[in-house]
């Protein structure tokens, strides 16, 4: 279970929760305008948005109308330094957890 506790904590955690809602809702803004704007499945707008916002970019898909070119440029400046927050803040967050439970036990061992 020791998975699970880091993620237990972080969602305890407003601060948290709502870097993970602002998160949600800026993926979902994108998988929304792409699925309409492009013509994409909501699965193919939910990878793009995804692809994207992480920096992996695989190149498979891209936006073709100038709408959805206008709308990437401003959601990637929005969107990137977000995502990358969020996913710093797991990061961090687990890395405080782990550490706090491996000071208990090796204090629980002496």
């Amino acid at each position: 279970m020791m998975i699970y506790d880091p993620i237990k904590t972080f969602l305890k955690d407003k601060e948290y929760r709502d870097l993970l809602s602002f998160a949600l809702i800026i993926l979902m803004i994108g998988t929304i305008v792409y699925h309409y704007v492009e013509g994409w499945s909501w699965l193919d707008s939910f990878y793009f948005s995804f692809i994207t916002l992480t920096t992996i970019g695989f190149g498979d898909f891209y936006p073709i109308t100038n709408i959805g070119k206008i709308f990437t440029i401003v959601y990637v400046v929005v969107g990137v330094g977000i995502i990358l927050a969020f996913i710093n803040t797991i990061h961090f967050h687990s890395m405080e957890t782990l550490k706090e439970k491996y000071k208990d036990d090796s204090e629980q061992q002496k």
